[in-house]
């Protein structure tokens, strides 16, 4: 398809699609003559992908760009790949993507803070008791360990502890959503398919898993006490 079709097809205006072509948002199409070159259906994917970080999860366009970097990095194998591509993405807790972090021992601000300190133990000893090594291994290198550290100690220096016995109910459930995430994400044909789709979910998905958790806890609630 030409340019002006691949606008039609995904509802962006031209100009837009041009844009994301000069920030590198959008793969360059195949030359065809000196000033024509045509597009693809893996072009209409990712344009979509791209107007969805943009407008629906407010992504900038500096992350968008690396974020997609690491999905068109063919060298890397698929869990390294998925995991640079979800990093680069902006996380909670005023973890900014790519913050600096020791690779290992206790942080400055750990020692420094007896919350900080406190949360940091309990995330090791929370990952030991599920055996998840890989997040063991990553620790402070990974955005959503730092963001989890600095949440937990958050909620315990305003009164809310929590231990590890209290959070390994969500994190099984997580295991099943992260098992499910997966196995939709294999259904597709290619690295690249799969680390879109998996961007995809953690920009505008994760939206649907909160508001299934509130709508869950007010049916619960309905059954322990009615309306």
């Amino acid at each position: 398809m030409r340019l002006a079709d691949l606008g039609e097809r995904s509802g962006v205006p031209l100009a837009t699609v041009k844009y994301y072509l000069r920030e590198g948002l959008l793969p360059p199409g195949r030359r065809v003559n000196a000033t024509q070159a045509e597009y693809d259906e893996s072009h209409l994917r990712r344009l979509r992908l791209v107007r969805a970080m943009i407008q629906v999860g407010r992504i900038p366009v500096a992350t968008v760009r690396e974020v997609l970097a690491h999905v068109d990095d063919d060298s890397l194998g698929l869990t390294v790949r998925l995991g640079a591509a979800l990093w680069a993405l902006p996380h909670p807790a005023g973890e900014a993507p790519g913050a600096p972090a020791e690779a290992a021992g206790p942080s400055r601000e750990a020692a420094d803070d007896p919350h900080r300190a406190a949360a940091d133990l309990l995330v090791d000893e929370l990952l030991a008791r599920l055996g998840w090594s890989a997040a063991r291994e990553l620790g402070a290198l990974s955005p959503a360990h730092r963001a989890l550290v600095a949440t937990l100690a958050t909620l315990h220096r305003l009164g809310y502890p929590l231990d590890a016995d209290d959070l390994l109910p969500y994190a099984r459930t997580m295991e099943q959503a992260a098992a499910h995430d997966l196995d939709r994400m294999e259904q597709l044909p290619t690295p690249r398919e799969q680390t879109e789709y998996a961007v995809a979910s953690a920009a505008l998905f994760e939206p649907v898993l909160l508001n299934l958790r509130r709508l869950a806890q007010c049916e619960e609630s309905n059954r322990r006490y009615g309306l």
